[in-house]
């Protein structure tokens, strides 16, 4: 079975997040500069069967636009350009740098640890597809 990858979008980084095989459980996969994730998308599909791409829309509480709203519409449009058949969903993406934080300290994690921010988006992603992956009935 294919799987799902998540894209948790920002102007220098952004974080990626995985499903396995078998769609049950998403996997932190890596945090890439924000520049490179067409080519690193490219690879990853010519090694694994990926059937969805889903990605975080920034959106403040009241559900008006965020500061970063325009730069993920923007990246939308260019993975809809380079990957045609590829499905993508856009999921809301409110608090999960925040989860992501809380998770790194309910982990037991040092504060010099959960000052890396590439880990953060990492976790955000992965948060952001399981969150997906609870909230869709196969």
């Amino acid at each position: 079975m294919p799987r799902i990858l998540a894209i948790d979008y920002g102007l220098k980084r952004t974080g990626l997040a995985v499903t396995d095989p078998l769609q049950i459980i998403a996997n932190g996969l890596t945090t890439i500069e924000s520049p490179k994730l067409i080519p690193f998308l490219k690879d990853y599909f010519k090694k694994e069967e990926v059937e969805m791409l889903i990605i975080g829309e920034p959106k403040n509480w009241d559900d008006t636009d965020t500061h970063a709203t325009p730069l993920v519409k923007k990246i939308v449009e260019k993975l809809k350009k380079e990957f045609p058949q590829m499905p993508l969903t856009m999921v809301d993406e409110r608090f999960t740098s925040k989860m992501a934080s809380r998770a790194m300290i309910d982990m037991g994690m040092k504060k010099k640890q959960r000052r890396n921010k590439a880990l953060i988006d990492e976790i955000a992603a992965t948060i952001m597809l399981q969150e997906y992956l609870e909230r869709s009935v196969r």
